[in-house]
């Protein structure tokens, strides 16, 4: 799981029948204090997401299941919106 934040869109008409109507976004990693990690991926939304939002993101079979179908050949989905991020200074 990491934070990243939504940097762009993937349209795909071709695609295996069980990602149709799947929204794909380009996630760039971010670390604790939201600066870029310059690592991207693409991501499928399952939260309803838009560009500029900072992002929860699961990757492996916590992705497959995000969707609710264990067999989707996913890699990474979109699994929260981001409202703040704390991180204590010890």
């Amino acid at each position: 799981m990491y934070l990243g934040k939504v940097i762009g869109t993937v349209v795909s008409t071709v695609k295996v029948p069980s990602l149709t109507g799947s929204k794909f976004l380009i996630v760039e990693k971010i670390n604790q204090d939201l600066t870029a990690k310059k690592q991207t991926a693409v991501c499928v939304d399952t939260v309803g997401a838009g560009d500029g939002e900072t992002v929860i993101v699961v990757g492996g079979s916590s992705a497959r299941m995000a969707g609710g179908d264990k067999t989707l050949p996913v890699d990474a989905a979109i699994v929260g919106i981001v409202d703040t991020v704390e991180v204590s200074q010890c």
